[in-house]
């Protein structure tokens, strides 16, 4: 856990992609910090050994299925009340050179990064806006600023997040809500097969992977009510590699 301080107490959070990872850490973090944290994931195994860790609330759903959002979303307030805080972390990699993606390769990266991302944010919009507060932070990606080879459609998804979340900031600042986005360059399950060699081109100038702790400090960070001037921003937490 970072050395920053947040006080989410009394506050609702709901972090899609829970189970493992950045989604694991940002639960954990919150948790700390005293919010309500509901953690969603499709592998329901892995979510409910996840929320026994860090002491949230497991609620197993697939983020590209619209009824299952609903779902999520109607038992966190029927649970706590409210829905303050939506993290979308939810993702999935199905990397091939584009002349190799089929159809389904496509589709199910777009609907559940991109989809899902649209999804959870509509089915918390009413709520938000009767509360007259909510934050909402999606997390993006390098390959959403800059391509990556075999990466087509998980590129394509991670920038329509960013034009999602420019367009959704514009559209609910008038009901107290805030939507921003993190671009990451965390140290996960998929940076662990990275050559030693490769790994100084892909950190930047800070050369190494983030902790993902040092990631949830910034999504709190947007979370909070002290960023409430800060909407429709894109932030690298990165090392650098971005500039």
């Amino acid at each position: 856990m970072g050395n920053i301080t947040f006080d989410f107490d009394g506050k609702s959070a709901i972090v899609t992609g829970a189970a493992r990872g950045i989604g694991k850490a940002l639960s954990q973090r919150l948790v700390d910090s005293k919010a309500i944290v509901y953690m969603v994931d499709f592998d329901e195994a892995e979510l409910q050994k996840a929320a026994d860790e860090v002491g949230g609330t497991p609620l197993a759903a697939d983020v590209s299925d619209t009824s299952a959002v609903s779902k999520v979303v109607e038992t966190a307030i029927a649970d706590s009340g409210r829905v303050d805080i939506l993290i979308n972390n939810a993702g999935i990699l199905r990397d091939k050179v584009l002349w190799k993606l089929s159809d389904d390769d496509w589709t199910q990266v777009l609907d559940i990064h991109a989809g899902g991302t649209f999804r959870f944010t509509r089915a918390c919009v009413p709520h938000f806006r009767n509360q007259e507060f909510g934050r909402v932070i999606n997390l993006t990606s390098y390959t959403g600023l800059h391509g990556n080879r075999g990466q087509a459609n998980y590129g394509t998804a991670k920038a329509g997040i960013i034009g999602f979340t420019k367009t959704a900031a514009k559209e609910l600042a008038a009901f107290g809500v805030t939507v921003n986005a993190v671009s990451p360059n965390a140290a996960t399950r998929m940076t662990d097969s990275i050559p030693h060699d490769k790994v100084a081109e892909l950190t930047g100038p800070i050369s190494r992977f983030a902790d993902p702790s040092e990631i949830s400090d910034a999504v709190c960070f947007l979370a909070s009510e002290e960023a409430g001037y800060i909407t429709g921003a894109v932030l690298p937490v990165d090392g650098g590699v971005s500039m």
